[in-house]
């Protein structure tokens, strides 16, 4: 073969294995090169996330303008709901007794009642040996007082002749015999009646009909859910006499509380905080739930409020907030923040007035990968 020839020859060989191979259908190995979505959600090299509108529509994401301002220091202290003194009260036991049903039964967890109404009933429990003796007494007093009926019929019988005096004597004894057999009567059979101290709802029961009770027995807590106050702990004494304001967070909403005053006697090496709050709301919470009490006091910092539900932690465990840089990109700030009210925070550092913080959908945001 000429040279000429060899090289042409080399060259058709060199074109056709350049060339890819196509199987059949039905006879490839699925080894092709998958096709990449770029319009979808997706964490840049950078650290930001690229999110479409299409995504941020069904994440339902939404951002809050950001401007710095004056925000109250904050003290975080620990909590719990408590009765008001004037709405609310426990029903106790006088006596040792059995319990019996009240007028409409015994009232349900979450019944409204009202101040006076009998809620049930304390028959007291005696010895055997105290009974009889009871019986006993009761026998001799009956008969004396028939015998003074007679004696009283007989002197009003002679009254002409009988002094008035020992008529009135005579008179005088009957009754207090009379009241005497009343009085051992009704201990054998009086009952105690447990009654309502406040209006409100039942908010504890430990009544079961037929059951035994002590004296001092709790049955009955009844509460007004429209009154309830917050204790709150303080292990500062100082913090009692700097309180501007406070609040709670009920769910994801703030509720104000008024500080009606602090102790002066230690309680778990801490001075209690009461607190009254004037809201509705407050009828979600139950008495004896713990809490956290935001307190804010005089003094003043600089920062900026966003929702506690803007703050993530990021892979360094750093806490970050999205901040909106364009359309659809979003971008980590790592923050340092601060308790604020419970619904908000006040971030001190990280940010710049006019950024547009995610404030909805913040987790999803950090998700991105």
């Amino acid at each position: 073969m000429s040279p000429r020839n060899l090289v042409s020859a080399l060259s058709i060989v060199l074109a056709m294995a350049a060339a890819p191979a196509w199987a059949g259908d039905g006879h490839d190995h699925g080894d092709g090169t998958p096709v990449v979505n770029s319009n979808g959600p997706k964490r840049l090299p950078d650290g930001s996330v690229f999110l479409p509108k299409p995504a941020q529509h069904q994440f339902g994401v939404r951002t809050l303008l950001v401007e710095a301002g004056a925000l109250p220091r904050t003290i975080e202290l620990a909590g719990k709901v408590v009765m008001d003194p004037n709405a609310g009260g426990k029903i106790q036991a006088v006596l040792a007794g059995r319990l019996e049903s009240g007028p409409q039964g015994f009232p349900s967890i979450g019944q409204s009642v009202r101040k006076g109404d009998v809620l049930a009933y304390v028959v007291p429990s005696s010895g055997q040996i105290e009974r009889a003796n009871q019986s006993a007494q009761l026998a001799e007093l009956r008969a004396a007082r028939t015998l003074a009926e007679k004696r009283v019929l007989r002197l009003r019988e002679l009254a002409d002749t009988v002094p008035k005096k020992d008529i009135e004597t005579a008179e005088s004894e009957l009754t207090s015999l009379t009241e005497r057999v009343a009085a051992v009567g009704g201990g054998l059979s009086q009952r105690d009646a447990l009654i309502a101290p406040v209006s409100g709802l039942i908010a504890s029961s430990n009544a079961l009909a037929g059951q035994v009770v002590d004296a001092r027995e709790l049955v009955f807590e009844v509460v007004d859910p429209r009154r309830l106050r917050v204790e709150a702990l303080a292990y500062d004494p100082d913090v009692a006499a700097d309180v501007a304001s406070a609040s709670i967070a009920v769910g994801q909403e703030r509720v104000s509380l008024v500080f009606l005053g602090g102790g002066r006697s230690m309680r778990e090496q801490a001075l209690p905080l009461m607190f009254r709050g004037e809201d509705d709301r407050l009828g979600r919470l139950a008495v004896g739930q713990p809490l956290k009490v935001f307190v804010q006091s005089r003094s003043m910092l600089q920062g900026y409020s966003v929702p506690a539900a803007s703050l993530m932690k990021n892979p360094s465990n750093q806490t970050v907030v999205w901040v909106k840089t364009a359309p659809e990109r979003f971008e980590p700030r790592t923050v340092t923040a601060e308790p604020l009210d419970g619904a908000n925070v006040a971030v001190t550092s990280g940010l710049k007035a006019g950024e547009r913080v995610v404030t909805r959908a913040a987790s999803l945001v950090n998700q991105v990968r």
